[in-house]
């Protein structure tokens, strides 16, 4: 059986479960529930009637978007699947944000290879990128 990308929104606890298996950084429930239906857009990936992995862009859908919350299922790495969802993204990118939008994401190592592959490039030296998490000082 093969995946299917499917351009949803995955529900608010799914998103949490995935990003934790992923080791992505957690986020409250009540905050899921909030941002997600801001997404800009949103591709799961399903298997079997499961949910194994999603990506989202965020941003104001002209000048600036980032690509975010890429994450798949450890189970299932190494397969191409997030690949799969990179393309989704890069795809609707094309489609629907202008040229002259500026796409962003920050890469984890070694994702950081599978971005490459779409394009993305390193900003350092030139820029760097920094964040604050609300609440972490």
């Amino acid at each position: 059986m093969a995946p299917e990308i499917v351009e949803r929104l995955p529900d608010p606890q799914t998103y949490l479960d995935l990003r934790a298996a992923g080791g992505l950084s957690s986020y409250s429930l009540e905050a899921a529930r909030t941002g997600l239906p801001k997404s800009l857009h949103c591709v799961v990936l399903e298997l079997g009637g499961e949910d194994i992995g999603m990506g989202r862009i965020v941003g104001d859908g002209a000048l600036s978007v980032q690509v975010v919350d890429i994450v798949v299922r450890p189970e299932y790495h190494g397969k191409g699947y997030g690949r799969l969802i990179v393309q989704a993204l890069s795809d609707y990118i094309a489609s629907n944000i202008p040229d002259t939008a500026y796409v962003n994401l920050l890469a984890d190592v070694p994702a950081n290879r599978l971005y490459e592959k779409f394009g993305f490039r390193e900003t350092a030296p030139a820029t760097i990128g920094m964040a604050y998490k609300k609440g972490s000082e």
